[in-house]
């Protein structure tokens, strides 16, 4: 049972799979993200050991890890008492071939031995059916059959079948490879596949982040943040998922667990723009398609689908996971597909945008496709002043919460802007009269006048982390003094220490308890937006400080202690990371 989020994440846009400190694959799903986790030792299963793949070092004393510059690829070296050690490669084999990306469902293993004598064990123990079941097992001379319902795994290895069957263990003397992937049969020999792989992807990965964009400062931060993105996206589909994990509380002992395997439309224009920060076109623009296939369609938009455009997402208990650290419930879907969320018209819209003004896309936007995004314009000027749940899901109360009338009112204009990019002075003149009255409505009822600063609904008093994005999205100018107001407001009641609250009124689950993460780089961003500059940069140092030893972080931050909590890894958080990277570094021409 992994006792914190120091974990590693590999994968191919197919697959992806967790490893913790120990080089211990402890969550993992097939055939893709949001499948059966096979590997779910993560969340504690009670009815059957295992869920986990793990090269297990006699006599261990300590372990080390990085992953490779530049790449996806994961190096683990285990130390044992006896001057013995032993380097353990991970990695999902990914890179282009035939003019498509070579991306199987498929973990790769290499172990070898760096020092003395080391004794080891490889114990490889799927499970099926959410940990509720052992799947029946078959061998051959060389392989290992794991019959998973729906999809059948395939260890094909150099190591002696019997060995690894019966965990038994041996003294490592020479390098040893091990495959883990569909039940096809290798073409090669098994350790002459896995050195190819791992030098074509860390070709792979090496080659995609030698074209980002990236900022003077925190290289190494935005780096690892845009390979973790990347890695969050389903390439069948171009679906960028919000965590690789389901329930991991937001903090100790809460109920607060939820399945994080989908795509939420309100991330979709903050995702956009960090992709295009980062130059990272191809990713971007598979994402922006996965939006636009969802706004095509005809009908109310839900704040969240599957990655494969699933709209049901039915949520239950797993009784056979006890959870995080044996705290659960362990859920499996998010009923937040049910929920009404305005602000998901205008995010769209807003993600969408990009395909007017990028000449780089291979399929830029058209007069066609502006007019689908009009009927998500039309939704978002019917609702803007309508109670809905929230950008943070609310499952108790309903209310006309300021982020979403402004994100419908973003949407309106963004509206107008595309129409006068493609010269429809019509059809921009009548989106930019609605946008004009909704911001003006919206202006009226939340600014609190007598507070002195906006507050989180219309005609409420309550503070949220949302109203931190005004400026961002362009509502008010970052010098308004109604928004410089509301940041400092922000600040003194939702900040403590170096990392926020995203609201502290309670909620269907009592008040929470720990720091949303995105919205600590949403107050980052705001500070340098007001001038506040070396404060926002002190702070970013720190907050950076909190990322687990691998550079990765969750959804939640403990205030106190920093311990990371909350669905992992979460890409709005890295999102955050990467824009306010952006924002706050010193310009190139410094280091010349």
């Amino acid at each position: 049972m992994t006792a914190n989020l120091d974990l590693g994440i590999i994968g191919n846009g197919s697959i992806a799979a967790l490893v913790d400190e120990h080089a211990r694959v402890v969550w993992g799903c097939v055939p893709a993200f949001d499948g059966d986790p096979v590997f779910c030792a993560l969340l504690s299963p009670n009815e059957h050991p295992g869920g986990d793949y793990a090269i297990e070092l006699e006599d261990f004393v300590t372990a080390e890890q990085h992953y490779l510059a530049n790449t996806a690829v994961l190096r683990t070296v285990l130390r044992d008492r006896h001057g013995g050690a032993v380097e353990i490669t991970d990695f999902a084999p990914r890179w282009h071939q035939y003019e498509r990306f070579y991306r199987p469902v498929m973990l790769l293993r290499r172990v070898r031995p760096l020092a003395g004598s080391p004794r080891v064990r490889v114990r490889l123990r799927p499970l099926a059916d959410y940990g509720a079941t052992q799947p029946e097992i078959t061998w051959g001379s060389n392989h290992i059959r794991y019959l998973v319902p729906g999809f059948t795994l395939r260890l094909t290895s150099d190591v002696p079948v019997r060995l690894v069957r019966d965990a038994s263990p041996f003294v490592l003397d020479r390098e040893l490879h091990l495959v883990l992937g569909p039940d096809e049969s290798l073409t090669r020999p098994v350790a002459a596949f896995v050195r190819h792989a791992e030098e074509r992807t860390i070709a792979y990965w090496r080659e995609w982040v030698r074209f980002l964009s990236i900022p003077l400062e925190w290289q190494d931060a935005v780096i690892r943040s845009a390979i973790t993105l990347k890695l969050c996206q389903y390439e069948e589909t171009g679906a960028i998922v919000a965590a690789m994990t389901t329930s991991i509380p937001e903090a100790a002992h809460t109920v607060r667990n939820w399945d994080y395997r989908y795509c939420w439309l309100r991330d979709a224009a903050f995702v956009v723009r960090a992709l295009n920060r980062l130059g990272a076109t191809r990713t971007m623009e598979g994402y922006i398609g996965y939006v636009f296939n969802i706004a095509s369609a005809d009908g109310k938009m839900q704040p969240l689908y599957g990655i494969g455009f699933e709209r049901e997402l039915s949520e239950d208990v797993v009784p056979s996971l006890s959870g995080y650290r044996g705290m659960g419930p362990v859920r499996r879907g998010n009923l937040a597909w049910l929920q009404s969320q305005h602000d998901v018209y205008g995010s769209v819209v807003l993600a969408s945008t990009q395909l007017f003004f990028d000449q780089r896309l291979n399929r830029p936007g058209d007069v066609a496709t502006f007019e689908q995004l009009e009927a998500h314009g039309e939704r978002a000027h019917a609702l803007y002043d309508q109670p809905d749940a929230g950008l943070w899901e609310f499952r108790g109360r309903a209310e006309v919460h300021t982020y979403s009338s402004v994100m419908c009112w973003a949407g309106c204009d963004r509206l107008a802007r595309i129409a006068a990019q493609l010269g429809l002075a019509d059809r921009s003149a009548h989106w930019r009269h609605r946008a004009d009255t909704m911001q003006a409505k919206i202006l009226e009822h939340a600014y609190d006048a007598r507070l002195g600063h906006f507050v989180e609904s219309l005609d409420g008093s309550r503070l949220d982390a949302s109203l931190l994005l005004l400026a961002d999205l362009g509502f008010v100018a970052a010098d308004d003094p109604r928004f410089v107001a509301t940041v400092e407001a922000v600040g003194r009641a939702l900040r403590r220490g170096d990392a926020l609250f995203r609201y502290i009124a309670p909620d269907d689950f009592g008040e929470p308890e720990t720091s949303f993460t995105i919205c600590t780089f949403w107050y980052i961003d705001a500070l340098a937006a007001i001038g506040r500059i070396d404060e926002a940069r002190a702070m970013f140092e720190r907050i950076l400080a909190r990322r687990n030893p691998l550079g990765l972080m969750s959804e939640d931050l403990e205030f106190d202690g920093g311990e990371a909590w909350g669905n992992f890894p979460q890409t709005y958080s890295h999102v955050g990371l990467i824009i306010a990277a952006m924002r706050l570094s010193r310009p190139w021409q410094d280091a010349a």
